[in-house]
């Protein structure tokens, strides 16, 4: 028997229960690993609240780091004793132990702690394919990115400043404003306190950004619109504020015939090779310092409840872990 926090109903952070659940021993194509630490992700109270429907009762978490404690039989890709780290289905990550599917975890670089590789892999990876394959940054760009000092923000914000982009961010408060203007941003806009749209109107001298990365969803979503230049992209990545509602497709001819998608994590790293081609690529980036990766707060797993509090609650800023 193990520990782990699963939820038997959706609903808010008490739904999370620390309960003993049966692990067992991993068929030929897993891996079951002994979890070292945790990723905290916004997709786990989605997952939580119903908002992502998921089948019940369920051990939730995407993202997680470990170390290899047994192997299947049809397993070479990893041994007993390996530090892997993963960031896919199945859930499961809120849990001391757990089975994985050998395809889904990669090893971990020396250069990389656990509670690192636990923190980036999610948040990573979404940033390296935004940046890379969503939308190719490239030198001389101007993007906008949404909440800049979370988790993804930190990352995409560091990432696209080294790739040669001019970086807008915006932010909740004045602390995360200067948390962001130190990963990356060159300019950060407080949507408390600013029109976040006509101050991207005026930093651009009224060119507008080539692409918008928005992870907040229906509170930035209409003026998001207005901050895209002609035949620019709107990356809908989440829904931190709720689901953007129903709109009229013309609005995006009238505002210039942008492109719109809305990508997951899981669709750009479905197959094994581009799984370990965007894991290579971020470990890449984080090794040669151009990205750093902090993990600004730690929680006990069986603590797991509170950190949904504080996440929801904009207390967190960038990574956050869980340790059983």
């Amino acid at each position: 028997m193990s520990k782990a926090i699963r939820i038997h109903e959706h609903g808010g952070p008490e739904v999370l229960k620390w309960e003993d659940v049966e692990i067992g021993a991993p068929g030929p194509d897993e891996v079951r690993l002994k979890t070292t630490a945790a990723g905290l992700n916004f997709i786990d109270t989605y997952h939580r609240s119903g908002m992502y429907k998921i089948a019940l009762p369920s051990v939730i978490g995407r993202e997680g780091a470990g170390i290899v404690e047994a192997v299947g039989t049809n397993v070479t890709s990893c041994r007993v004793g390996d530090r892997v780290a993963y960031a896919s289905s199945p859930m499961g990550a809120y849990a001391e132990a757990r089975l994985m599917p050998a395809d889904r975890v990669v090893k971990i670089p020396a250069a990389i702690s656990d509670q690192q590789a636990a923190s980036m892999m999610l948040k990573g990876m979404t940033a390296q394919y935004l940046l890379r394959r969503t939308y190719r940054v490239k030198a001389g760009d101007v993007i906008l990115s949404h909440a800049a000092a979370g988790g993804v923000g930190l990352i995409l914000g560091q990432w696209a400043k080294h790739l040669g982009a001019t970086v807008i961010g915006t932010v909740g408060s004045e602390e995360k404003m200067a948390l962001a203007k130190a990963n990356g941003c060159d300019h950060v806009i407080n949507y408390r306190t600013e029109d976040f749209q006509a101050r991207v109107m005026e930093i651009t001298n009224g060119k507008k950004c080539q692409v918008v990365y928005d992870g907040v969803g229906q509170d930035t979503w209409a003026k998001s619109l207005d901050c895209i230049a002609p035949l620019g992209m709107m990356v809908s990545f989440g829904a931190a504020s709720g689901a953007v509602k129903p709109f009229y497709i013309g609005e995006l001819a009238a505002k210039g015939s942008l492109y719109l998608t809305r990508p997951t994590l899981d669709t750009y790293t479905a197959t094994r090779a581009d799984l370990a081609a965007t894991a290579d690529e971020l470990f890449a980036v984080v090794a040669s310092g151009a990205v750093a990766i902090e993990v600004n707060q730690t929680y006990a797993l069986r603590d797991a409840a509170q950190a949904h509090r504080d996440l929801e609650a904009r207390k967190t800023t960038g990574s956050t872990v869980l340790i059983p």
